[in-house]
């Protein structure tokens, strides 16, 4: 579970006009440099909590591993941050090194050496036609489908389990379901992308990749690098509460995936690859 931070605000309402000091609880935000072999891979800004599962779901999003065998450790290290008793660096536990199994390498052109905020995962790094020519399954394939009634039934469901987000406002959530609404895992974070990629993560180490049978939640809109990172995982239904991208729509439809946005009580929309919801107007 994601750990909160505390904060004395000016709280402004109808009953208190001029405001009144009170304690607020606010989401966490802190570097995680990943390290893949000892060498620099990315630092991304992400809410604190199950990094393991991040960093397995972001390596096997950008194709650097296809299960949990491709990673022999994954261990925190010393930090830049030094103790003033021993003068040595302490562990802050936002550095992160993966060891991959022999055999299993990050091409150059795959390490970023750069800054992943919270608000973008994999943007500007990559294209439709990347995401297709590294496509590891056949979405087309899996037959899930998944009623409407369901679908507004795992927006509670995932809504009710978002204890970080009931504490502080400031978090999205990611969810992976059974087709008939079983709630297998919810990671929440500061970052969409990271969310996912801890559910993602999680599913890899579980054995559930491809994560056939399943549908992929997540709170907030449906970007292009969500889209992506399903399709890596083998996951055959993305919905999103909110609206999908033009490149997220286009890109769900050219790989199999459907996606489904603005999932509200009483409604949604249905984008592509609408014979998994069994409709046909």
């Amino acid at each position: 579970m994601s750990r909160p931070g505390r904060r004395r605000v000016l709280a402004v309402d109808a009953d208190h006009p001029q405001g009144t000091w009170r304690p607020d609880t606010l989401a966490v935000e802190e570097p995680l440099e990943l390290r893949v072999g000892g060498a620099a891979y990315t630092t991304t800004m992400r809410t604190p909590g199950h990094d393991v599962e991040l960093a397995h779901g972001l390596l096997v999003g950008e194709g650097i591993i296809t299960g949990p065998d491709d990673v022999r450790t994954a261990r925190y290290c010393a930090g830049s941050v030094v103790d003033d008793a021993s003068g040595l660096p302490r562990n802050t536990y936002n550095v992160l090194d993966v060891a991959l199994a022999p055999g299993i390498t990050v091409p150059d052109e795959r390490r970023r050496h750069t800054l992943t905020t919270a608000a973008c995962g994999v943007c500007g790094t990559a294209s439709i036609d990347l995401v297709r020519a590294d496509q590891p399954f056949d979405l087309t394939a899996d037959t899930t489908t998944v009623t409407s009634e369901a679908l507004w039934a795992m927006a509670d469901t995932m809504r009710e389990a978002q204890t970080t987000f009931d504490r502080t406002g400031g978090v999205h959530a990611a969810g992976l379901f059974d087709a008939d609404g079983t709630l297998l895992v919810l990671r929440e974070d500061v970052g969409r992308h990271n969310a996912v990629d801890k559910v993602l993560g999680w599913a890899l180490l579980q054995g559930l990749r491809p994560a056939r049978g399943t549908l992929l939640f997540v709170s907030g809109r449906a970007s292009f690098e969500l889209v992506q990172k399903a399709v890596m995982g083998g996951v055959p239904i993305l919905a999103a509460v909110s609206a999908p991208s033009s490149l997220a729509a286009e890109t769900a439809g050219a790989t199999g995936l459907t996606l489904v946005g603005f999932v509200r009580p009483g409604r949604l929309n249905a984008y592509t690859h609408t014979h998994r919801l069994g409709m046909d107007p």
